[in-house]
Formats: structure tokens, C-alpha cells, sequence
């Protein structure tokens, strides 16, 4: 895929993406047909409108098929191409279906149809697509390995809703789930700005189909973003609009439950203790919902990680011992036990690593850092990484200790870019 071809599958015409950037549109043409280059300033702008990274704008921004074939006097000798991205997203994933194990209930015949229906462009199809998807998300290893199959999917998707008749509800509900789970991903991989554009993408689309509760949610994770880079305040007042949303979404949905949740965690990142406790309360009402109270892949919260929740809570909040009552046993929950979800599993551990560095209790740094550590590099996943960084910071006299020091030197090792 090249510039141009991006640009359209995100549904911007050249004058749009040029006024989201501050040039001329003739400037938007000459970097499409490969004649211009953008210049540093502009090169993260641009990737951020076209939700990509650094590295995957350099690949849009090399010659393309389409561009040689539009030049004066230039004909281009390459084959049709037009089945060859349903083929790869239909192998890749398989792909994954076959190395998660994720839907063994799926055979691989109703996977075929699934596909198929999706490029017919059915919004039922998208929807139980993604759905699939954040199963798939949810159980893999390597979150990083989903990725091909997202990005493919939007492109199918964006496609869908171009020539789309009728209501398009049912689409942007399906383009906003999906913008979401390509955040996660990002996120994941520490690369938080592809992941607030993901988010942003996924609020604008929400509100258009006004879908409060998808919207919220959307809101939610961008908040995570600005927690991540300490920007506390600017998380509190999204998730507070998230909350505002969620009052107007529906009810049985554990939308509300989620958002207070995320604000217990920023309260208590400030210190707040009242507030992030009467916040994890409101999270607590998730039970008075039906069980099957989620939205999909894009609300998940449902109650079953409070317990490890509101232990790393309290680590924040300084109340060690309480803290430790609750992460220890949640440790031994068939959830968390071994080879089930790493990222789960690696938070719980590096909380207690946590508390026994503020207890400068080297044996239980080493003993809960280590295995944190394996799942990071098992799983190569960022959220855990940074997790690990935070506890290098209370180290302190433990340092002098050689094998804390090869602990932190271990973490400082962990890919974190």
C-alpha cells in the first residue's frame, strides 16, 4: 500500500489530509507521487493522521505501483494484485487462529466463510470478525502478532464503508471497535502515540454512529495513554468525560464500572486515597450486573481481575500489607497460574517485587522480579516492561546487592522503545 491508497482507506481526500497538517494540497500530491519527501517536522504529524508508525510511513512513502502506473508515459509491468490482500488476511489469520489455539470451537471452514462474509462487507461480519479478533488479542503471546490482521482489516473495512448505502451505523460501530483493538496493540508495544491516534480515531467514529458506550471506552484507553506519560491531570478530565458518556449508554452494560476503575488507578497515582477508594467501590458494582454484562472485545471488564486491581491500588497508595493480602493468593487464581495470561500474571508480580523493594526485602524482589522478567521476554510485551522499569526506580541501597543489580540490569535489557 502506498501513500495514496492509505490516505483513501482512511476516507481522507487530499484537501482533507492537507488541512489536518497545515500544507497545500499540492504538497499532499508531490509526497503521494514520490517526487517530494515531507520534511522532519512533518513526517510524525503525517504518520499520526494515517495511524502508522515511523517505520511503516518510510514503506508508504517508497515508489509504488500505483504511482508508476500514473505517470506520463509509464506503464507498469507488475501482475494484478487485486486478491492478494484477502488471500494474506486470510492466511495470516488462520496463522494465528493456529498458533493461539484461540477458537478451537471454529473450524477452519467457518473461518473461511467468516472471511469471506467480511469481504462482502457486511457490517454482521465485521462485527463478529472483530469479535474474533479480540479473542485472538486476548490469548496470544505476543500481542505484536495481531497486528497484520488488524491493519488489514481496517483497510477492508474503510473500503466497505466508501461504498456503502444506507445506514452506515452499523459500520462505524465496527470501525470503532476495531480502531480500539489497533490501540491495544500499539499500547502494548510502547508506542503510545500510533496508540492515541487509534483512540482519537476510534471517539470521533463512536460519536458519529453515537454510540455512548463504545465512545466511553474509547476515551478510557486514551487515558491510559496519558497515564503512562504522567500526565495525571489530562487523564482525569478524559476519564471524567468518559464518565459523563457512560451515564447516557446502557445500563447493563459494565461500561460506568470500567471508568471507575481506571479513575482509582489515576487517584491513586495522586495520592487520593478517599477517592480512589469510593471509586474501586463503584468498580465493585460490576457484580450486581449480569454476567454477561460486556460489549464485546472492546468492554471487557467484568470483574474478574478487582481482586489484583485494587491490590496494586493500595501498592500505589503505600499500604503494603494490604496490598500484599491481596495480590498473594490472587497469584495461586486458575486466571493467573502459570502459561495463562502473561501480562496479568507479570503485573501481579511485579507489584509484589514492588512491595518487597519498599520492604527491602531482597528475596522477594529477586524471587517476583525474575519470573516478571521471563514473561516480558516471553511475551514482548511493553505494559509489562513498564511495570518492571517502575520498580527499578526503588531499588535504592538494594542495588548494592549483586543480584539486584543484575535484576535491573536484566530489565534495562527488556526492549522498551
Amino acid at each position: 500500500m502506498g501513500l495514496a491508497e492509505r490516505r483513501r482507506a482512511l476516507g481522507y481526500s487530499q484537501e482533507k489530509l492537507a488541512e489536518l497538517l497545515g500544507v497545500d494540497r499540492t504538497t499532499v500530491g508531490l509526497w503521494e507521487s514520490g517526487r517530494v519527501a515531507p520534511q522532519p517536522p512533518q513526517r510524525r504529524p503525517l504518520a499520526t493522521a494515517l495511524a502508522v508508525g515511523l517505520h511503516e510511513l518510510d514503506a508508504l512513502l517508497a515508489p509504488s505501483r500505483t504511482a508508476d502506473a500514473e505517470a506520463p508515459g509509464r506503464q507498469s509491468c507488475a501482475p494484478p494484485s487485486a486478491g492478494d490482500p484477502d488471500e494474506m488476511i486470510r492466511r495470516e489469520f488462520l496463522r494465528i487462529l493456529t498458533i493461539t489455539g484461540a477458537l478451537t470451537a471454529m473450524s477452519a471452514e467457518e473461518a473461511e466463510a467468516l472471511i469471506e462474509g467480511v469481504h462482502r462487507g457486511t457490517s454482521a461480519d465485521f462485527a463478529r470478525m472483530n469479535s474474533h479478533l479480540w479473542q485472538v488479542y486476548q490469548l496470544a503471546r505476543s500481542k505484536s502478532s495481531v497486528y497484520p490482521v488488524v491493519r488489514d482489516q481496517l483497510a477492508t473495512l474503510n473500503e466497505a464503508l466508501a461504498s456503502h448505502r444506507g445506514s452506515a451505523r452499523p459500520l462505524l460501530h465496527a470501525a470503532s471497535d476495531l480502531f480500539q483493538l489497533a490501540g491495544e496493540v500499539a499500547y502494548d508495544g510502547n508506542r503510545h502515540s500510533d496508540a492515541a491516534a487509534s483512540y482519537s480515531l476510534a471517539a470521533s467514529i463512536s460519536k458519529d454512529a453515537e454510540a455512548y458506550d463504545l465512545w466511553a471506552c474509547a476515551l478510557v484507553r486514551h487515558a491510559y495513554v496519558d497515564m503512562s506519560e504522567q500526565r495525571l491531570r489530562q487523564a482525569a478530565q478524559v476519564l471524567g468525560a468518559a464518565e459523563r458518556l457512560a451515564c447516557r449508554g446502557d445500563s447493563n452494560l459494565s461500561t460506568r464500572q470500567w471508568v471507575a476503575s481506571v479513575q482509582a488507578e489515576v487517584y491513586a497515582s495522586l495520592g487520593d486515597v478517599s477517592a480512589c477508594e469510593r471509586a474501586m467501590d463503584q468498580a465493585e458494582t460490576v457484580r450486581n450486573l449480569t454476567a454477561d454484562s460486556g460489549g464485546g472485545g472492546w468492554l471487557r471488564f467484568n470483574g474478574a481481575r478487582l481482586a489484583e486491581e485494587r491490590g496494586s491500588r493500595y501498592v500505589q497508595l503505600g499500604r503494603l500489607e494490604i496490598a500484599e493480602k491481596i495480590l498473594a493468593p490472587a497469584l495461586e487464581e486458575t486466571a493467573l497460574a502459570h502459561g495463562q495470561s502473561y501480562r496479568r500474571r507479570g503485573a501481579v508480580l511485579a507489584d509484589l517485587a514492588f512491595i518487597g523493594a519498599k520492604r527491602r526485602d531482597v528475596e522477594q524482589v529477586v524471587a517476583y522480579g525474575s519470573e516478571a522478567i521471563a514473561l516480558a521476554r516471553a511475551s514482548a510485551s511493553g505494559f509489562i516492561a513498564r511495570r518492571l522499569l517502575a520498580l527499578c526506580d526503588e531499588f535504592g541501597p538494594l542495588s548494592r546487592d549483586p543480584r539486584v543489580a543484575e535484576l535491573g540490569a536484566e530489565i534495562a535489557a527488556l526492549s522498551t522503545p
